[in-house]
C-alpha cells in the first residue's frame, strides 16, 4: 500500500474549467482578440499560467514581455473570480478523508502560480493537504521534476511508496520523470486516449475507484 499520494489540482481534485476559461476570455474581450470555448482551454491549461496566456492570445503577443502584459491582467481578474464556478468534483472530498483516515500523506503539485494554491486547497479540503506545491519563479514547470523533487523532500517520501494522481499527460510524465506510479483520472480535462498514449500506469474512471487502487495495491 502506499504512504503518499501527490494530486496535480485543476482536472484532477477541482473543475476549474469555467473560472480559467471566463478569466482568459475576459483578457480576449478587453483586447478584442477571439475568445475561446471551454473546451479549447481544456487543452490551453496545464503547463502553467505563463503557457496558458501564451495560448489564448494571438500569436502577435506571444513573446514573454507581452505574456508577461497579458498575466498582470489577468492573475487579478482570475484571483477575484476563481472560485465563482469552480467546485471539487463528485466524490473527491469523501476520497481524500478515506485515505486521510488510512493514514496517508496528502499532497498537491500543481503548475498554476503557488501563491494561489494553498489557499485554494485549504479552503474547499481544509484539514486534508499536508503539503501543497504550486509554481515558481525561476522553477520549471511539470513535467519537469524540480518542484516534484522539492516537494517530496519536504514529505520524507520516496518514489517507491509515492503515488502521483493527474488527469492531463503532463501528469503521467511528471510522474515518469519523478520515477513515480502513475494514475490518470478520467473525470478530468483530458482523455483516456491520451493518458494511455502517455503511458499511466493505471486508470481511474471515479474517486471511489480511485480510493480502492490506492487501498488494495
Amino acid at each position: 500500500m502506499y504512504k503518499n499520494v501527490i494530486f496535480d489540482l485543476d482536472g484532477t481534485l477541482l473543475n476549474t474549467i469555467d473560472d480559467l476559461a471566463d478569466a482568459g476570455n475576459w483578457v480576449c474581450r478587453n483586447h478584442g482578440w477571439p475568445t475561446h470555448t471551454v473546451e479549447e482551454f481544456k487543452y490551453f491549461v496545464g503547463n502553467g499560467m505563463a503557457k496558458l496566456a501564451s495560448r489564448f492570445a494571438p500569436e502577435d503577443w506571444r513573446a514573454p514581455e507581452k505574456v508577461q502584459a497579458i498575466l498582470n491582467e489577468f492573475m487579478p481578474y482570475y484571483d477575484a473570480h476563481k472560485e465563482d464556478k469552480t467546485a471539487p468534483y463528485p466524490g473527491i472530498r469523501e476520497l481524500l478523508e478515506r485515505l486521510n483516515k488510512a493514514g496517508m500523506t496528502l499532497a498537491v503539485l500543481s503548475n498554476k502560480a503557488h501563491s494561489l494554491v494553498p489557499g485554494i486547497i485549504e479552503g474547499y479540503f481544509p484539514g486534508l493537504f499536508a503539503y501543497t506545491q504550486g509554481a515558481m519563479d525561476g522553477a520549471p514547470t511539470k513535467p519537469d521534476p524540480t518542484l516534484l523533487r522539492r516537494l517530496m523532500g519536504e514529505m520524507g517520501a520516496a518514489p517507491a511508496d509515492t503515488l502521483f494522481v493527474g488527469d492531463s499527460n503532463v501528469d503521467i510524465r511528471t510522474a515518469k520523470n519523478g520515477g513515480l506510479t502513475s494514475c490518470g483520472v478520467l473525470w478530468g480535462f483530458r482523455t483516456r486516449q491520451e493518458l494511455e498514449a502517455e503511458g499511466a500506469d493505471h486508470l481511474a474512471q471515479t474517486p471511489a475507484e480511485l480510493g480502492e487502487l490506492i487501498l488494495n495495491i
